[in-house]
């Protein structure tokens, strides 16, 4: 649920979350320009179109169209995923290695986030939530 208390106040997650999703949105058609711009401007549709359509009631104040936590994770996963390996493509190697701890402390302090959007049974599997 989103804290009332600290509204208007990022914590550490959420800055982590927003500075790695920039550099996704930066980097990703960055990398893709050199073979299609085409490709480079779908990437950024697709990187700030979808967790701005697609959003976890609960999670966020405006949702256009709710899903369940999984999804959320996953978006938040392809922009991780997607800003260290086109930073790898587009960028010197010591921005990569940057970029790419900064997408592992992202994953760090996602995770008591993840845990709530979409927690999983002692098996491993997605929890049955009570209907």
């Amino acid at each position: 649920m989103i804290d009332n208390d600290r509204a208007g106040r990022p914590d550490l997650p959420s800055a982590l979350r927003f500075l790695t999703e920039l550099v996704a949105w930066v980097a990703t058609p960055w990398a893709l320009a050199p073979h299609s711009v085409v490709l480079a401007v779908a990437s950024v549709v697709l990187l700030i179109g979808l967790p701005t359509v697609f959003a976890t009631p609960g999670d966020k104040r405006q949702v256009i169209v709710p899903v369940p936590g999984l999804v959320t994770v996953a978006l938040v996963l392809l922009q991780l995923v997607a800003a260290a390996l086109a930073a790898w493509a587009a960028w010197p190697w010591p921005v990569a290695v940057a970029v790419t701890v900064l997408a592992a402390a992202t994953v760090v302090t996602e995770l008591p986030r993840w845990r709530r959007l979409a927690p999983l049974a002692r098996d491993g599997h997605p929890a049955r939530r009570p209907a």
